[in-house]
């Protein structure tokens, strides 16, 4: 049997806290950023978006029940670490991922240069294929507020084969 799910997330660049040493996290890489991202937990958006596609496609509560954001021992908490705890979740309930597709929407940073080591980190955490996921990157046109480069949010979707 196979299920398919969706995720989605989005987070707000803090626009008052410009500095040359903030720095955004995506699928665990660092990424020197002017602008850091607003978010209880590290806030690692395709990371988020990519642990609802997989509760989602075993019928199970978003990320949010899982590790609430007002609770303090999630409060900059690496997401590698909470999608450890989702993929040994998913295990349990007898899937594997058959495929992993994630898309990245934001004006900058830019982010071809990372999505090799995003790709690695993501196929170690999960313990699965790098050709068995795939990350794109694109940007909103300068349209909403992702487009004036506010934030940056991310969709995931995901296959899984029941064992």
């Amino acid at each position: 049997m196979y299920k398919v799910g969706f995720g989605y997330d989005i987070h707000r660049f803090d626009l008052d806290n410009l500095s040359d040493e903030n720095h955004i996290i995506l699928c665990g890489v660092k990424i020197v950023n002017i602008y850091k991202i607003i978010s209880h937990s590290d806030g690692d958006i395709p990371v988020h978006a990519l642990m609802d596609a997989l509760l989602g496609a075993c019928g199970l509560d978003d990320i949010g029940c899982y590790f609430p954001n007002n609770d303090p021992q999630y409060k900059d908490i690496s997401s590698l670490l909470l999608l450890t705890k989702v993929n040994d979740l998913i295990a349990t309930k007898g899937f594997n991922i058959v495929n992993i597709d994630i898309t990245i929407v934001c004006e900058n940073p830019k982010i071809n240069t990372y999505k090799l080591s995003m790709i690695n980190n993501l196929s170690s955490i999960l313990k699965i294929s790098k050709d068995q996921i795939a990350i794109k990157a694109t940007t909103n046109e300068g349209l909403g507020d992702i487009g004036k480069g506010n934030g940056i949010c991310s969709m995931a979707n995901v296959m899984l084969i029941k064992t």
